[in-house]
């Protein structure tokens, strides 16, 4: 079955951003560091929450399935913040070696890497904590609410967000600023993330 996404050199709905391929992998590379800004937050808040709770009075009284969860948990958030920062460690590396594409396009698929570490890292640490204040049942019903909520927000919503993009789009596209002046718009490289 023939691909069906719009693609922006086929698609009259998508502005020509009039950049180079360069300068497009310097904007790409730009947001992507953005977003893994805000996830690196995130990351490290629970990889600290997660080392200082083996130090509490706490700890000693777990049993082996909370112990097996919380190393299996700091693994997965160990994991997680090396894949968010895996970009910039790569950028650094091919500095100034024309590779910026190739950097862009590998840090987006290190970034959806970490994103499903990071979920079941989530998970772990609410069934973790959970488990410990509440019980066992509590636990796992906290933990399999948390994996939906992110399966959700980070998996199904965005597929939504881009279909209603695609269908809801208007059916007549406004004219890029080239066409208004009756010229033939420059179409930019196709955008190298995914």
């Amino acid at each position: 079955m023939a691909d069906e996404r719009p693609h922006p050199a086929r698609d009259e709905r998508f502005e020509a951003r009039n950049e180079t391929h360069l300068e497009r992998a310097d904007r790409n590379f730009a947001e992507l560091l953005q977003e893994l800004r805000v996830t690196q937050t995130g990351v490290q808040i629970l990889f600290a929450f997660l080392l200082t709770l083996a130090f509490t009075p706490r700890f000693p009284d777990l049993d082996s399935v909370q112990r097996a969860t919380y190393v299996t948990t700091l693994l997965l958030a160990v994991l997680a913040a090396a894949l968010f920062t895996a970009p910039a460690a790569l950028h650094r590396s091919l500095f100034q070696q024309s590779a910026k594409p190739a950097i862009v396009r590998v840090s987006s698929r290190l970034a959806g890497v970490g994103l499903a570490v990071l979920m079941p890292a989530f998970a772990g640490s609410v069934l973790l904590v959970v488990d410990v204040t509440l019980g066992r049942a509590a636990g796992v019903a906290a933990c399999a609410g948390t994996l939906l909520v992110c399966l959700f927000l980070w998996g199904l919503l965005p597929k939504l967000v881009g279909r209603s993009g695609r269908d809801g789009g208007s059916s007549t596209p406004s004219p890029s600023p080239a066409r208004a002046r009756g010229e033939s718009p420059v179409r930019a490289p196709a955008d190298p993330l995914p």
